[in-house]
């Protein structure tokens, strides 16, 4: 088995997640949802996380985004932010 390096979270201005730290994910790995939605994000007033993390993307649920092989994420990093939802992949991009 060959170990791969999983593409990053390089932005996170979503400042109502509990993981965001001054617009860096405090979470070890996000979830992007079916409808891009960023399944790790909780919103709540205590803060959660590790303190110094590079946040990668642990999976991606999107099956139609270009960056999506086989459920992991190939972007060479991705951006968190207000969308459709409070908290989205703002690097999704449609196959």
């Amino acid at each position: 088995m060959t170990a791969v390096d999983m593409p990053r979270v390089s932005e996170c201005t979503v400042s109502g997640c509990s993981y965001n730290h001054e617009h860096a994910c405090g979470a070890f790995a996000v979830t992007v949802g079916q409808d891009t939605s960023c399944a790790t994000f909780i919103p709540l007033d205590v803060k959660g996380g590790l303190s110094k993390v590079v946040t990668q993307v642990g999976a991606c649920q999107k099956a139609d985004c270009i960056h999506n092989q086989d459920l992991e994420c190939t972007a060479e990093s991705v951006r968190v932010g207000a969308g459709a939802d409070a908290a989205d992949c703002l690097s999704y991009e449609k196959r």
